[in-house]
């Protein structure tokens, strides 16, 4: 192994490790090893192994993975070259195309609090936060760390994936899906958010839906037209095949929030017909790199729905919003279409600058735009 230049005071780092070829879990433990026998690095603690299914579907072996705690007097730099060597000593790693199978995969998650963008290094992991399996070890490590350009726990950071894995793919679109309760401000967050990244903006058409009004005052046999109208009109907005490919798009709503108001607001027999003709139309619909979830208290809403006065929606009751609040928290606690960020209204102001940036580095970090 190559001489490296030590720093004056340690430095706590954390690995990734990871193996899907031969004696994966021999071949995790001997890698450790080799850390700590580096006589440069302390290896303090290292996680559960997990097993997971390869990225983006691929057909090849399941994987080993695991993160380790580490102190280090090394440079990233030259901790980065160390576990190059580690990789090509000890087991003869070949690197390939990205995703490929290999013996061992080590790779520097985070190294303190400092942020690298260099040709041959990026710190933290540039798609960390879009792993469970290593957002899983590195919570069994330390949970309250914080990811230095999300400015967020990874406690947090793998709740927002609900045990899902993710892959940036700048091929497809990149809608950014805003949800939650009628009257908890989606629009207003989705029309901020269009302005600050620059995209293009798709709010729900509910000005040109012709039955709403009727709906909302009562007339129960239009509910059915109402809710393919808005079937119908989201499909049209939301196709896969409309949206630009590696450009964000924002919405104001979720495409899936369709079969909440569906069981709502038809009756057995208006279900049965819906439920036949929405899985054709959902097939046509991208969907979210990321949905944006807006929460407050029913009540909340229920005073901003009186605020902004749309005549057709005055005849909503709290009742009502309050069992809206039940399915969208159902819906999202099987969430595993996207991440997911919550976001109480109550700590928020989309105008407040600080809140509303955060949000927008937030989005980035998981949308990839060409």
């Amino acid at each position: 192994m190559p001489r490296f230049e030590k720093m004056t005071e340690p430095i706590t780092a954390y690995i990734g490790l990871g193996s899907n070829l031969g004696e994966r879990k021999g071949f995790i433990q001997k890698a450790v090893l080799a850390l700590a026998e580096s006589g440069q690095i302390e290896v303090c603690k290292v996680s559960n192994i997990i097993e997971t299914s390869p990225l983006g579907g691929a057909n090849q072996p399941d994987y080993l993975n695991a993160a380790a705690e580490i102190k280090t007097t090394l440079s990233a730099e030259d901790l980065h070259k160390m576990l190059i060597g580690i990789e090509n000593s000890l087991f003869g790693r070949v690197r390939q195309e990205k995703w490929s199978p290999r013996t061992i995969d080590l790779d520097i998650l985070l190294f303190g609090q400092k942020i690298i963008n260099s040709p041959d290094l990026t710190i933290p992991h540039p798609q960390m936060h879009l792993r469970s399996f290593v957002l899983k070890g590195l919570y069994q490590l330390n949970g309250e760390l914080i990811h230095p350009v999300m400015n967020i726990t990874v406690n947090e950071l793998a709740a927002r994936l609900n045990g899902g894995d993710f892959v940036l793919n700048p091929q497809k679109p990149q809608l950014v899906g805003i949800a939650g309760n009628i009257g908890v401000g989606k629009t207003t967050v989705a029309k901020k958010l269009s302005e600050l990244l620059g995209c293009k903006l798709i709010l729900e058409p509910y000005d040109t839906n012709p039955f709403l009004p009727h709906v909302y005052a009562g007339e129960k046999e239009l509910a059915l037209d109402s809710q393919l109208y808005f079937l119908t009109s989201r499909v049209e907005q939301l196709n896969t095949d409309i949206l630009e490919r590696g450009k964000i798009t924002v919405s104001d709503y979720v495409f899936d929030k369709e079969v909440i108001y569906a069981k709502r607001l038809l009756n057995a027999e208006q279900l049965s017909v819906y439920e036949k003709i929405y899985p054709l139309m959902a097939a046509k619909v991208i969907t979210p790199a990321v949905v944006i979830y807006l929460k407050d208290t029913a009540r909340k809403c229920l005073e901003r729905i009186h605020r902004r006065n749309r005549p057709y929606e005055q005849k909503i009751e709290l009742e009502f919003l309050q069992e809206l609040d039940r399915d969208y928290e159902q819906l999202f606690a099987g969430w595993k279409k996207s991440p997911v960020i919550r976001i109480s209204m109550t700590e928020f102001d989309c105008n407040r600058g600080g809140d509303i940036d955060n949000l927008v580095n937030q989005i980035k970090q998981y949308t990839a735009t060409i």
